[in-house]
């Protein structure tokens, strides 16, 4: 095993969030704090799934890590740049029969009630999603789990599976979020200029939702990952607003 985290990929070593510093690492204080964002918005208790449900569809998936073992988790969107969780290593990835797509609906985050922001998912694809796949060490790969099940099912948006991803240096068994299409919140297939009115015009607590997808192109772009469906929405957004 490496013993530099970043051994893979060097450039990346001052482009990730530090967990320490992540402002969606799903502490016991992050998720209090986010509970008191959703009663000012009005949200009732149910606004997502309780402590319990949380752990026990984490546990469901991924069992009791007894014994102790790591865990790879796949990440296409927001985790490519902050994954809020301490990991041993980190590769690039190629996910197959999958691909990233602005999916879903969020009243939190980068958007409002009011003006619903939207976030990545993954959906059916006939190529592959390309992104990266984190190891988590086996010593930390439960508790950092249930903060990142936290983080990623908080409103069960997702649904998880452990899937092969291929990386460079061999397949690996992935922890990976698809997109939940029962979700109240799934917006499914939209056009590219809706996809971008919403993006260029929401924003939140933690920012805009167009710095979200600027993020994300960043990145892309630092890992030689051609996503020829970010880059067309990006320029529609842009468009939209420098208009």
């Amino acid at each position: 095993m490496h013993t530099d985290a970043y051994a893979h990929l060097p450039d990346l070593r001052d482009r990730l969030t530090p967990a320490d510093q992540s402002a969606v690492r799903a502490t016991p204080e992050t998720l209090a704090l986010w509970d008191q964002r959703a009663r000012e918005q009005g949200l009732t208790d149910d606004w997502r799934l309780s402590d319990q449900r949380l752990e026990d569809t984490r546990r469901a998936l991924l069992g009791d890590f007894n014994p102790p073992r790591d865990l790879w988790v796949f990440g296409y969107g927001s985790l490519m740049w902050d994954p809020g969780i301490h990991f041993a290593e980190v590769r690039r990835a190629d996910l197959p029969g999958h691909g990233r797509r602005f999916s879903y609906r969020t009243i939190m985050g980068r958007g409002t009630p009011d003006c619903p922001a939207l976030t990545l998912s993954l959906e059916p694809a006939a190529a592959c999603c390309s992104g990266l796949a984190f190891r988590i060490a086996a010593d930390q790969a439960d508790a950092e789990s249930a903060l990142l099940w936290r983080r990623e099912m908080l409103r069960d948006g997702y649904r998880p599976a452990l899937l092969p991803v291929a990386t460079p240096q061999g397949e690996v068994t992935a922890l990976v979020f698809a997109s939940n299409h029962a979700h109240p919140d799934y917006v499914g297939a939209m056009s590219l200029v809706d996809e971008a009115r919403i993006i260029a015009s929401a924003c939140g607590v933690i920012g805009s939702n167009r710095d979200y997808l600027v993020q994300v192109a960043a990145q892309l772009d630092r890992l030689g990952i051609a996503d020829a469906y970010i880059r067309e929405l990006q320029a529609l957004v842009d468009t939209i607003t420098d208009a």
